[in-house]
């Protein structure tokens, strides 16, 4: 970023990225309780939710790439994996690609209690989004991806 004597040139971002992280984080931790109340049905916790719903997306995967994929760490994805697969929510598979790392995939146990959590979720979030326009909806995912894609590049070591 360029700097002038008075902070970033015009244009440039500025320190309110942090505002950004500040909002994005008590957001992600409400709706973690709300999915976490509302999921006794399934009795699904927000880790089990997070990892079945990438099988959902991406089809059958290893632990390793979820880990990735979400920025988590592989032993916190093996617990939930765990948790799913004491529960038949999935199932380990042979990884014809690697010996050592199993590809895990759902089961329709497991693709009917990730349905059924995403289904509600979706209900809630329609009710909640009524003050907001179809453009700050755009804009909203468009600048979160693009950070998250930024993100991807910063090295961490």
């Amino acid at each position: 970023m360029r700097e002038t004597a008075r902070g970033p040139a015009p244009g440039e971002p500025t320190d309110r990225l942090g505002e950004v992280f500040d909002l994005v984080g008590p957001l992600y931790r409400r709706a973690q309780r709300k999915v976490e109340q509302d999921a006794p049905i399934e009795g699904l916790s927000v880790g089990v939710r997070a990892v079945l719903n990438l099988l959902r997306e991406h089809g059958a995967m290893t632990v390793p790439q979820m880990g990735r994929a979400q920025a988590l760490s592989r032993q916190f994805v093996q617990r939930m994996i765990n948790d799913a697969a004491a529960r038949h929510l999935v199932e380990v598979c042979p990884n014809p690609a690697h010996k050592r790392s199993s590809l895990i995939r759902l089961t329709e146990e497991g693709r009917a209690a990730i349905t059924a959590v995403i289904d509600r979720e979706r209900e809630v979030l329609r009710s909640l989004g009524g003050e907001l326009t179809d453009a700050e909806i755009d804009a909203c995912v468009r600048v979160l991806s693009r950070l998250l894609r930024l993100l991807d590049d910063v090295d961490v070591d």
